[in-house]
């Protein structure tokens, strides 16, 4: 006979966590496939501060900055950005201002 297909949506059960209730998504053991026991869950080993600098030192050789010509170009564009935003906001700031002053003095 064949198997019948099983639903792998996760479980929601809250967890207290100080003031406020967090949400931890758990697969059901249904979908797993094997067997309905789960195994024990370790805790994660504690680091050194000796061997936590040294992989945030590894980490930071992986790492691929931009070039003196790449930042300055970025920078020239931002600052482009920057300008064409202020004068549009310039000008729709002032036909505002000029509509409401129109539209207030209307009356008098």
């Amino acid at each position: 006979m064949a198997k019948k297909p099983t639903s792998k949506t996760p479980t929601v059960s809250p967890v207290k966590s100080g003031a406020v209730d967090v949400a931890k998504p758990q697969m059901s053991a249904q979908g797993a496939g094997s067997s309905a026991s789960s195994a024990p869950v370790t805790p994660k080993k504690k680091t050194s501060p000796a061997k936590f600098i040294q992989e945030v030192r590894q980490e930071a050789r992986k790492i691929t900055w931009t070039s003196r010509k790449e930042t300055w170009i970025t920078t020239v564009m931002v600052l482009i950005m920057v300008v064409v935003a202020a004068a549009f906001f310039f000008v729709v700031d002032g036909i505002l201002g000029f509509s409401v002053s129109w539209l207030t003095n209307i009356g008098r």
